[in-house]
């Protein structure tokens, strides 16, 4: 190790690759490989272009939802519900047992919550008066065909 700490003023998508690459194999070494697989659902308007959708992983038997948006103009049709569910259901698939989710906006929280997840923390008070959630589920095991 040489030097100070620097600041970097902009991302330095090098820099991140070459410490997100560095943790990665010190938890591989230390927990096992995890198993990560990329999860990804899409929304579509009718030339094709995506307009929403859920991006998400699974690794260690769980699934983590990163992302997931529904357009304005296609909100209150269950497409939020449908993408969660679909998720999941590959989640299963895949033999995790949890999912997490984390949301500033309310609406979505009410959302979730009806979908049968539970706060698991959050962060009060941020900038504007939002506060961040995390929320987690329990996933049942798969049923067999």
């Amino acid at each position: 190790m040489t030097g100070e700490p620097e600041l970097l003023e902009q991302a330095d998508d090098e820099a991140q690759k070459a410490i997100y690459d560095r943790l990665r194999a010190y938890n591989v070494d230390r927990f096992g490989p995890s198993g990560y697989k990329a999860l990804q659902i899409v929304l579509r308007d009718d030339a094709g272009a995506v307009t929403g959708g859920l991006v998400g992983e699974t690794a260690r038997g769980w699934l983590f939802i990163k992302l997931l948006f529904v357009p304005e103009e296609a909100r209150g049709q269950g497409l939020a519900q449908r993408l969660l569910t679909m998720a999941e259901t590959e989640a299963q698939r895949r033999g995790c047992t949890g999912a997490q989710i984390d949301t500033m906006n309310p609406q979505a929280l009410t959302l979730y919550q009806k979908a049968g997840y539970e706060i698991a923390g959050r962060v009060p008070d941020m900038t504007g008066g939002i506060s961040l959630t995390w929320l987690i589920k329990r996933l049942s095991a798969p049923t067999e065909p």
